[in-house]
């Protein structure tokens, strides 16, 4: 997944896997036609820590054009899987089609979710210098980097090469490309991934999850009002507070955000950005979230939200609310308005919906710059959301990388998205796909669906998000609406992804204490009384900026950026 479309505030694991099968339309089969001689990306040899687990699975199967999991699937192992996601409900084994998956494979596991802060959990792990067998977590994280330099976890193309040459006939060549450290390896693999190519050959069937929703039936109450100008978005808001004060006895929120975190805002950085089109880049310069206040398109619109709580209109909840309080909201229908990640709230719209289709929220033309150009969204992208790696003590390599090898190719991705024939879904009308009762059920309810059937990438650590289309259904309201508004205004922003320095690095420092800075300057930046306080406080950001590091922790930045361009123009070749 993307980070800047979700990041630490992903939805639901089952409504993102409802959104993701949906943002990318690539065929089946992907990287059906490498070998290990054209795929495998140079490697230097196998590291110590590659041969200090045990090798219980052997090399039973070593054949380049043969499923090797198939070999050992009578000899049944459990395999440690930690997800650093502490919002992760599922077990496995509970549902039909895990079981389904542990019969068929001989693979059953054992999650481990962090109870409360995900980093401690995982740093905790880290230090100790010992993990479980699986480990996914989102590809932006500092940890991976650590587990990767740390020797903590095992290059997959060394595993493929010694245990499954099969694995390099079902993973994307340009994803390992991507993954590729400089030491030649391959550690982690993605979920949720699109490459270049698949941009070009799909891209304009592409949706973003990034949103600017009202609430439908007061919306249209409002006479449909204009909101990209700064003077609509606050005329919208005032009309919306004065007409609606209350939402069944409850005060009404003229408009939501993401929470605010260690870090900022998504909804004042990224999301504004995009939706005012600000490139990311120009003339090949960085201009992304760190030099934001510099550009007078995104600080006029920092000051219509200064404006907007000076009149009211940004509610004391919009500072304080975690993700579960704005779930309770969303659910109510307290918000008028909300730049906000649609997919973190399809079970809320599921929610009114049922009570009344007019009470949903649906996304509509939002902040825009001076020219009112249309947004540039962000769509998918080739670092995807997670990347799953396996650790050095894993109990079992080849069974590991066997399964692996399992769930990223179309057999592995297909039973993980239909589940098993019969039960979940059948082959109607010539097409594999869901059974009525069961489609039914995902689309009206997917917490019930997730114990009743568990499919449909309710488990969805290397779900890929092209494949599963062609058994994909067709969306439905309310959901289709937000969907379709953003297709074809998205855009590819995987150059600026894997940029940011070392956590430990003079210039990872820096980034940490400039993101602090950031995040205690934008509260007070749209809490300032003036527009003359509001410069004040936006300078002072600036100097503090500065003095962190911010040219030094740029470069480095600018460098990796580069590097990443000529990467993905390359695979364009």
């Amino acid at each position: 997944m993307n980070k800047r479309f979700s990041k630490k505030t992903i939805a639901s694991t089952l409504l993102l896997a409802l959104t993701f099968s949906l943002t990318a339309c690539a065929g089946s089969g992907k990287g059906s036609n490498a070998s290990p001689g054209n795929s495998s990306p140079s490697a230097s040899s196998p590291s110590a820590s590659a041969s200090a687990s045990s090798d219980t699975g052997g090399q039973a199967s070593a054949d380049a054009d043969a499923p090797g999991w198939q070999a050992d699937a009578a000899k049944p192992i459990t395999f440690d899987w930690y997800l650093n996601f502490s919002w992760f409900p599922n077990k496995w084994g509970v549902d039909p089609t895990s079981q389904y998956v542990t019969k068929k494979t001989g693979v059953n596991i054992n999650f481990i979710v962090p109870a409360g802060n995900e980093n401690e959990k995982l740093n905790t792990m880290i230090a100790s210098g010992k993990l479980p067998d699986f480990i996914t977590l989102g590809w932006y994280e500092d940890a991976v980097r650590k587990m990767q330099e740390g020797k903590l976890v095992l290059p997959l193309n060394e595993l493929a090469k010694e245990y499954d040459p099969y694995f390099f006939k079902v993973a994307d060549p340009a994803k390992l490309s991507w993954y590729t450290q400089t030491d030649g390896n391959v550690y982690g693999y993605p979920n949720a991934s699109s490459s270049p190519k698949d941009y070009e050959k799909y891209g304009t069937n592409f949706t973003s999850n990034q949103t600017f929703l009202v609430r439908k039936d007061m919306y249209e109450a409002l006479g449909k009002p204009d909101m990209r100008t700064p003077e609509g978005f606050l005329a919208a808001l005032k009309a919306a507070k004065e007409k609606f004060k209350d939402v069944n006895g409850q005060p009404l929120i003229p408009l939501g955000l993401h929470e605010f975190t260690t870090t900022g805002n998504y909804s004042l950085e990224d999301y504004l950005a995009d939706f005012l089109a600000i490139p990311r880049d120009v003339d090949g310069k960085l201009s992304d979230k760190y030099s934001l206040v510099d550009n007078e398109e995104y600080v006029k619109w920092l000051k219509v939200f200064r404006q907007a709580n000076q009149d009211g209109l940004l509610a004391k909840d919009v500072f304080i609310d975690k993700r579960t309080q704005m779930e309770e909201k969303i659910a109510q229908g307290r918000y008028f308005a909300m730049l906000y990640q649609r997919s973190d709230m399809a079970a809320q719209e599921n929610v009114l919906f049922a009570k009344d289709p007019n009470s949903v929220y649906i996304a509509v033309d939002g902040p825009a710059n001076s020219k009112l150009d249309a947004p540039k969204l962000a769509g998918p992208s080739i670092s995807g959301w997670t990347v799953t790696l396996i650790s050095k003590d894993v109990k079992d390599k080849a069974r590991a990388i066997k399964f692996l090898s399992y769930l990223i190719s179309e057999e592995g991705q297909k039973d993980l998205y239909l589940g098993e024939k019969g039960f979940s879904y059948d082959t109607i009308d010539g097409k594999d796909q869901f059974k009525p009762e069961a489609l039914q059920l995902m689309q009206s309810d997917r917490t019930s669906f997730d114990k009743k059937y568990g499919s449909s990438y309710t488990f969805w650590m290397l779900m890929d998000t092209n494949m599963n289309l062609q058994w994909a259904p067709p969306s439905v309201e309310p959901a289709k609406q937000m969907e379709d508004w953003t297709r074809g205004k998205t855009a590819s922003y995987s150059q600026y992804d894997l940029i940011d320095p070392p956590a430990t690095s003079p210039e990872g420092i820096s980034k940490t204490k400039i993101d602090t800075l950031w995040s205690k300057a934008l509260p007070k930046l749209l809490l300032s009384k003036s527009d003359a306080d509001f410069d004040k406080a936006l300078q002072q950001f600036k100097d503090d900026r500065a003095k962190a590091g911010y040219d030094a922790m740029q470069a480095f930045r600018q460098k990796k950026f580069e590097e990443n361009a000529k990467k993905l123009a390359d695979f364009m070749k």
